[in-house]
């Protein structure tokens, strides 16, 4: 009988995470989503926990001290870390939290092979261990590079590794991984080398390591979904060694998620995902323009120009980027957008596809200050309303809005789609300073007739701004 409630828990489970998946398509849905998706994974976990029989013995689990246990510092670490990580800092716990997913699905394969090597020296080896082992090493390769890439992606998220390549390092990096995979085949054919099975864990960690050291700053969203996708799949091949069915669809799920994703990135950024992986750019630019001297002059704006400037507009488009984040600002710029609104402005936000540091940074940036979803454009719909608008107000964004991805064929971005904030009227940009964006590539737009430079912290330039037109 606990057989089928536990295939009936893992069934609704399943369907669980599909209509969790679905809701958090649109940021209405997004949070009852995530809530749903959550109290299924949460009956998988109890179900097992309590249901499962073994095949063999018929035995329940045991060791409920160690499982509960884990269980509550997992949860507790979790539930800390959710509440006091800034938004800035989120992309970091993504791939942390994307990381230790790895991680353990790279220990069920090392877990695994154990007790298969256990159950091969007392009946010996027959045709169904064949499998089981292809599983164990897909497992363990691509568990094992999710885990020391998002690693890697933690620490320069957060400014504590460096971009490194060298001569030769794509070729390195096949070899490594190739001589993984072909000691996982040869491991296959003789799984009694136990040795081999820690030499792939290595190379696994090695790759992973170096496959992301070269890959810069501006690529980094792209290289966080993808190794989403690395740990989704790790996890599904957990499932397949288990035959849990709801381990194998939350794996499948976030594997095919974290793909498709990878994909329409890319193509935001009209690059192949092979040349993110070995053309990228960002980090220490070697051709990188480090002053504004060669760029000609720019102009700057007074904050009551600013203010008057947006407060008799028709239509006022705000661009927000990383800067916006790192200020905490995004309850401020809502009240700026409520005060203008008042005033009759119609005022809009233009997203781009990868602005800030992760995908959909920006989107959950705002919706945390309850900015109405309508409100936000993606690129294509905010590029046939730039030529419309009178003001056009960049917050800490940068590479997204360079004119050099469509006029420089020399820049490291060109041919990236951009938000094209020249065609407006009036463009002010609200920086800290003269210093190039994530992607290390100096931007003309700063040097363009229409563009004002207002500079200063976000939150305290929108604060002033907000005092200046309520008194226009």
């Amino acid at each position: 009988m606990s057989e089928h409630i536990l295939t009936i828990c893992y069934l609704f489970a399943s369907v669980t995470f599909i209509l969790g998946l679905k809701m958090l398509s649109h940021p209405l849905s997004a949070r009852k989503g995530n809530l749903l998706a959550a109290l299924g994974m949460t009956i998988a976990i109890l179900a097992t926990i309590f249901l499962y029989r073994d095949d063999e013995t018929g035995q329940h689990l045991h060791n409920y001290g160690w499982i509960f246990g884990g269980l509550l510092i997992g949860a507790i670490i979790g539930t800390l870390a959710a509440k006091k990580v800034k938004m800035t800092a989120m992309p970091e716990m993504v791939s942390l939290f994307n990381g230790m997913g790895g991680a353990c699905a790279a220990l069920i394969s090392l877990v695994e092979f154990n007790h298969l090597s256990a159950e091969i020296t007392l009946t010996g080896i027959t045709e169904g261990h064949a499998g089981k082992i292809v599983i164990i090493v897909l497992g363990l390769i691509i568990g094992s590079v999710s885990f020391a890439g998002s690693m890697i992606a933690w620490g320069k998220l957060n400014g504590k590794v460096k971009d490194m390549s060298f001569t030769g390092q794509n070729i390195l990096n096949l070899a490594v991984l190739a001589l993984a995979i072909g000691l996982g085949v040869w491991l296959v054919v003789h799984p009694d080398q136990h040795i081999i099975v820690y030499v792939i864990l290595f190379l696994s960690l090695f790759y992973g390591v170096f496959f992301v050291m070269p890959i810069g700053g501006a690529d980094m969203p792209v290289v966080i979904s993808l190794l989403n996708s690395f740990t989704g799949v790790a996890a599904a091949c957990g499932g397949f060694l288990y035959d849990n069915k709801v381990m194998l669809t939350g794996g499948i799920l976030v594997g095919a998620a974290g793909t498709l994703l990878t994909i329409l990135m890319c193509k935001a950024m009209n690059r192949s995902l092979l040349n993110v992986l070995i053309g990228s750019f960002g980090g220490n630019q070697a051709g990188a323009v480090s002053s504004t001297s060669s760029q000609g002059h720019y102009k700057e704006v007074s904050l009551s120009d600013a203010a008057m400037l947006m407060s008799f507009a028709n239509k006022v488009m705000i661009v927000p980027g990383y800067g916006l984040a790192v200020a905490q600002a995004q309850h401020t710029c809502h009240e700026l957008e409520k005060i203008l609104s008042e005033k009759g402005v119609d005022v809009k936000y233009a997203i781009h596809p990868v602005a800030g540091r992760m995908p959909g940074h920006m989107n959950v940036l705002l919706a945390e200050a309850d900015v109405n979803y309508e409100k936000l454009l993606e690129m294509e719909q905010a590029n046939d309303e730039f030529k419309t608008c009178d003001v056009v107000l960049i917050l800490g964004a940068n590479d997204v809005v360079n004119p050099a991805a469509k006029k420089d064929p020399a820049s490291p971005i060109y041919g990236m789609p951009i938000l094209e904030v020249e065609l407006a009227k009036n463009v002010i940009v609200n920086k800290r300073s003269m210093k190039p964006g994530y992607a290390g590539i100096e931007n003309d737009l700063f040097f363009q007739p229409k563009t004002s430079m207002l500079f200063g912290d976000a939150k305290k330039v929108l604060q002033d701004l907000v005092t200046e037109i309520k008194s226009v």
